[in-house]
């Protein structure tokens, strides 16, 4: 696929431009007087779940439902800038009876977007665009597209591997990494602010992390929260551990500046942390999945991404080793083939060939 011609993407609409769960959810405990309220954070999963978040079912059934649907707030902007970077298709999932109302209020609140661009059908896997921007799994999961990306919303939090991102700021920022095939240049002068190592469970990276702060001391850890059980992980003290409950409550504050689920656990970072360590004049050492490269990326300056690659038959050994759980362990096998597509987006690419070694060429490669 040549970059040379303008790129096409597909908007979703449920969740990504407008309200849908939270809109009901708001509706259901204003009908039903739940106690405690109704949250998002009770869809872990999409589709009826047996539990009294069901409810929210009954307004889909609703005209008026989809004629008051809010739109997501920045979602104006944010299809403005966009239609600047590349074609802007809508791909909306609607039955039939509301297909009008749906069109009607796409074309009423997204004017950018030419009413020949958008199609309406739940068979988004026979999309032939560049870029498709889902909140639904199966959607990214089952996508054509070069670059099927996922919205993190609480219904696919089990998601694992795949191009996410947390918000439409990151997502821009990583249509710009893909329209333009950025990479630092190898000459480039000075060392970075941040360094983010990513790629699959079992690549290695935290192993070279672990290696690189041994061998140079100008590099700082990054220390990430997370709902993981503290007992599966080999390098417990650069980890916050916390409770989902937690986890999710610091979300609704913004206390991270970036977070993803991974495998089922969430993950998180705070932005004073990151300048904490640069207070020091230390380079900050992270290992993320790409959606928290990007997020960096996006929230500061002078970061690069460095893929750590390992061949399959080791990824695989390496995460069975794992003390983990085996639904762990599968949705970390799940993802393997999906997660590597992000080498492509990253700055650089280094071949694990051992934690010493690959911390060695890291260091070269980035001039330190």
């Amino acid at each position: 696929m040549s970059k040379r011609f303008r790129m096409s993407t597909a908007l979703d609409v449920d969740d990504l431009l407008m309200e849908c769960i939270p809109y009901a959810v708001r509706l259901a405990n204003e009908k039903y007087k739940f106690d405690p309220p109704l949250t998002i954070y009770e869809f872990d999963k999409w589709g009826k779940l047996g539990t009294r978040a069901d409810v929210v079912f009954d307004f889909f059934d609703d005209p008026e439902f989809f004629r008051n649907q809010p739109v997501i707030e920045g979602a104006k902007e944010f299809v403005r800038k966009l239609s600047k970077m590349t074609e802007v298709f809508i791909c909306t999932s609607i039955v039939p009876k509301f297909m009008g109302i749906r069109a009607e209020r796409i074309m009423e609140e997204f004017p950018e977007i030419p009413p020949e661009h958008i199609y309406m059908g739940s068979r988004k896997d026979k999309l032939n665009v560049d870029i498709l921007f889902d909140d639904g799994m199966h959607n990214v999961f089952n996508s054509n597209a070069a670059y099927p990306i996922l919205m993190r919303r609480p219904w696919n939090s089990s998601a694992t591997g795949m191009l996410a991102v947390n918000n439409y700021d990151e997502f821009l920022k990583l249509v710009e990494v893909i329209t333009t095939s950025y990479s630092r240049k190898e000459d480039a002068e000075g060392a970075p602010d941040i360094v983010a190592l990513v790629g699959p469970s079992g690549s290695g990276k935290t192993v070279v992390a672990k290696k690189i702060l041994e061998c140079c001391d100008r590099f700082e850890k990054l220390k990430s929260y997370t709902t993981k059980d503290p007992s599966e992980e080999k390098i417990n003290d650069w980890y916050n551990y916390v409770s989902k409950p937690k986890f999710f409550k610091m979300m609704d504050e913004g206390a991270f500046f970036e977070s993803t689920m991974y495998a089922g656990h969430g993950y998180g970072s705070k932005k004073q942390d990151v300048e904490k360590i640069l207070s020091k004049k230390k380079i900050v050492l992270a290992t993320m999945d790409i959606c928290g490269a990007m997020s960096l990326k996006t929230n500061f300056e002078n970061v690069v991404t460095v893929y750590v690659k390992r061949d399959k038959r080791s990824l695989l050994a390496s995460i069975l080793e794992k003390n983990c759980s085996n639904e762990d362990k599968v949705n970390r096998i799940i993802s393997v083939d999906d997660e590597r597509r992000n080498e492509e987006i990253c700055d650089f690419v280094v071949d694990y060939e051992g934690g010493e070694a690959t911390a060695e060429a890291i260091l070269k490669l980035l001039n330190i």
